[in-house]
């Protein structure tokens, strides 16, 4: 349906109607008023009041439907617009007249626009609104009226005075217009499917050039989406919420694949309902968004389903949408198990070149094919054997699963007991790798075993298998050990996959050599070299052991186990190793060593290599080869690495306060606390310096960075003023029971610490910029004006001297 035909059925429809009734139709009404914001900051606000049955639509309306509101404002040199005209939620449905999704709003609906006065003597301003109605049957021509907005007649607002169905975004830009950001507008619709069950659909309309990202959680990422259903006795959640499939791009914000949404998302939410009284479902949806310069403060935000207003359900739902534990997250686990197959993989064919096993390779083969009166037979009889061995482990991983379940050993993974177990279990492994002692199963098990054996046949063959299995228990316990405890850090059918690959690795050669009885002649001859495998997996699990220690410490931290600690027990480990392959270095069951073979040459060129090259990271450098090892680089005994302190050895030196820490790179004394740091600099008769930042704030980094090392600059941070430090997208949850109210969410609790600094920003200085600095005094009343993003030095020194200085006077 075109736009001319819309427009002329319109027409027709209202003069039809007029004819009928004899009176003009006026659905909508429009106030105006304005909110003073501050000394140059209005709010402009248009509210249309509509009468029942009516609908006025959204700003943005899809292509070929009904004629948009759209505000126009009279602009001069006396004021300037600050970003777009705002709008409540309202509700997206199917609309029956344009046969489309589209956003509507019915009762009353109010408009905001924040405006900048750039000349004090402004008293009105004026502007003209374009809307469209209609009603279930017919819709009214375009409409427009002039609107009026008296700056004189402004009411004061205390804060944030705004619909609270409109939400405010955090800007981490340094944006030069202070202004409240909203690049992510969300509407609710609901779709029935039957008398019991509903789909709550959540849509985000996302802004140009922004990005909103999947409820899938990335190491290291942005904050996913999540949405919180506050459901009543009678209403049940059915499976996860589904998103659209988005696109998957490289982020280089956060260096990393990401999924994102952008322009518009829907999430959909599958529900039961029993209770026949209920009407609504509430929510509340928490995102981040981001473009390619700059991303917003963790957002939250109320959603409403109305049971009773419900449309037909979409036919391409399973087409369009996933869930983020289906097919994404099924994309992340396929590759984590791939990892898993081929490590243990790996370490099955190590777990071959041990004294334990590798001589029975050609013993095992010989007497099959001895015994076996063809060759086929023979063929036949190892294939068995071979694939009796794999059938072994899998039982070992599906009962290692079964016992602890699989989420049970994701969570065994993450907690600090299990970390310290699996730390003891790999130290004695590895102490058995290297020759103090071995493990060795009962020998009432392994008698049993053999008498099984000596059966023939199929099962004969399946415990020749199994005495394979229990008599290289002393090699091959350790490795599957060490393979069990890696794939419980994964979780699901880990442990299955990797015995899979363990197994298969060891099967596999003796189906080969009873197939090709020629190539035993190829293999080399056992002798010391084994026993040398077996120590150097005793050092592998050695050094993996302290990554188990070091989760533990990280979880508690204790700073026992700290980077630089890390570090110099790897270089210790793989260094000693470096020796014993040199022959500098014996233990127990090794043979004595004549001259060093090429292969064992070369391995220690590389375990020397490796050594050397983890030196540097004792002085802060990154280490990426190993970086899923090690602590975190922020978690140190120092910033710049052991025996360095920039800053002339003030920082390791001074005695810093309760509450407080030295800021890396530069040895700024810093309070992340509020109410902490304005005691101290009470104490001590400093000036505050507010700090409103963010981890993820690209632009508060490049001035940390970059204006922050001016010598006068920096002089002045560290000796003139009380610098707190307010992080908006801080993750840190409040104490169970101790979180306060929200003052911009009236009924709500805040969620993290993050959110506490953010609302304070926003209410007291009517702002969500960030980087924004504010000097004040122990009254907490403003010393200058703020600042906000400031890349020129000299600038920035200027601001810090003039408020200093009104401190002092």
């Amino acid at each position: 349906m075109t736009f001319k035909k819309v427009f002329l059925l319109c027409l027709l429809a209202f003069s039809f109607s007029f004819n009928l009734k004899a009176q003009v139709f006026d659905p909508v009404k429009w106030e105006t008023k304005t909110e003073k914001i501050s000394d140059t900051e209005y709010d402009l606000i248009s509210t249309a009041t509509i009468d029942a049955g009516w609908h006025l639509y959204s700003q943005d309306v899809p292509e070929g439907g009904p004629i948009a509101t759209g505000f126009a404002y009279t602009i001069n040199k006396d004021f300037e617009l600050v970003g777009k005209t705002s709008e409540p939620n309202g509700e997206t449905v199917d609309d029956p007249v344009f046969l489309m999704k589209i956003k509507y709003f019915d009762g009353k609906a109010e408009f905001r626009q924040r405006i900048k006065v750039l000349n004090k003597e402004l008293s009105v301003v004026e502007g003209e609104v374009e809307f469209m109605v209609c009603d279930d049957e017919k819709c009214l021509p375009p409409n427009y009226v002039d609107l009026k907005f008296n700056l004189k007649e402004a009411q004061k607002t205390d804060a944030l005075s705004h619909d609270d169905s409109v939400p405010a975004a955090i800007n981490f830009g340094g944006a030069d217009a202070q202004t409240l950001r909203e690049p992510v507008k969300w509407s609710s619709s609901v779709e029935k499917i039957s008398e019991t069950e509903y789909v709550l659909v959540s849509k985000a309309t996302i802004d140009s050039g922004w990005k909103l990202y999947s409820q899938t959680n990335v190491e290291d990422g942005p904050i996913p989406t999540s949405f919180d259903y506050q459901v009543e006795d009678g209403v049940e959640l059915v499976g996860d919420t589904k998103e659209e499939k988005g696109a998957k791009a490289f982020d280089k914000f956060f260096n990393k694949e990401i999924k994102y949404f952008s322009s518009t998302a829907e999430f959909r939410q599958h529900i039961k309902v029993a209770n026949k009284e209920v009407s609504s479902v509430s929510a509340e949806v928490g995102f981040m968004a981001c473009d390619d310069k700059e991303c917003l403060a963790p957002t939250y935000h109320d959603l409403k389903f109305d049971l009773t207003k419900t449309v037909a359900v979409s036919n391409d739902a399973d087409d369009q949408f996933e869930s983020t534990t289906g097919k994404s997250e099924k994309d992340n686990s396929n590759k984590g198990l791939w990892g898993i197959f081929f490590i243990a993989f790996l370490s099955g064919f190590a777990a071959l070149l041990t004294p334990c096993v590798f001589p029975m390779i050609p013993m095992t083969v010989s007497f099959f094919t001895k015994q076996s009166k063809t060759k086929a037979k023979g063929v036949k009889n190892a294939i068995t054997y071979g694939i009796s061995i794999i059938v072994i482990y899998l039982v070992l991983g599906i009962v290692v699963t079964a016992v602890f379940g699989a989420d049970a050993l994701n969570a065994m993974a993450t907690n600090v007991w299990f970390n310290l177990i699996f730390f003891l279990l790999l130290i004695v492994f590895a102490v058995s790798f290297l020759g103090a002692f071995e493990i060795v199963l009962p020998s009432k098990w392994l008698n049993k075993v053999d008498k099984q054996a000596d059966r023939g046949g199929l099962i004969g063959i399946f415990f020749m298998a199994l005495a394979l299995a229990l008599v290289s228990f002393s090699c091959t316990g350790p490795i599957v050990g060490t393979l069990l405890v890696e794939a419980a850090s994964k979780g699901g059918i880990a442990p299955i996959v990797g015995m899979l690959g363990f197994s298969l690795a060891i099967a596999l050669p003796f189906a080969l050599f009873a197939a090709f009885p020629g190539w035993l002649n190829t293999l080399p001859k056992s002798g010391g070299w084994l026993n040398t495998v077996k120590v150097v997996l005793g050092f592998l699990e050695l050094a993996l052991a302290f990554k188990f220690l070091s989760q533990a410490d990280l979880v508690l931290q204790l700073h026992f186990l700290e980077r630089e600690v890390f570090i110099a027990i790897w270089i210790a480990v793989f260094g000693t190793l470096s020796l014993y392959l040199f022959g500098k270095i014996q233990l127990p069951h090794d043979s004595p060593i004549k001259h060093i073979s090429v292969g064992r040459l070369l391995l220690g060129l590389l375990t020397l290599t490796f050594t050397i090259y983890m030196i540097p990271g004792l002085w802060g450098a990154p280490l990426k080869i190993i970086s899923a090892f090690p602590p975190p680089l922020d978690y140190s005994e120092s910033p710049y690495g052991v025996g360095n302190s920039k800053g002339g050895g003030s920082a390791s030196t001074m005695d810093i306060p309760e509450g407080a820490h030295l800021l890396a790179p530069h040895d700024i004394l810093a309070f992340n606390d509020y109410e902490t740091g304005l005691a101290y600099a009470k104490k001590v008769g400093k000036p505050v310096m507010l700090d409103f930042t963010g981890w993820a704030c690209v632009n508060c980094r490049k001035m940390e960075q970059n204006v922050w090392v001016d010598p006068e600059v920096l002089s002045k941070l560290k000796n003139d003023i009380v610098l707190i430090s307010l992080y908006v997208d801080e993750q840190i949850d409040f104490p169970e029971g101790e979180a306060p109210d929200s003052k911009l969410r009236p009924g709500k609790k805040l969620r993290n610490m993050g959110q506490k600094w953010s609302e304070m920003q926003t209410i007291r200085y009517k702002t969500n910029t960030q980087p924004y600095y504010v000097l004040m005094d122990h009254d907490e009343e403003n010393l200058n004006e703020p600042a906000g993003y400031t890349p020129d030095a000299k600038e920035y020194n200027a601001w810090l001297k003039e408020g200093i200085g009104n401190f002092k006077n």
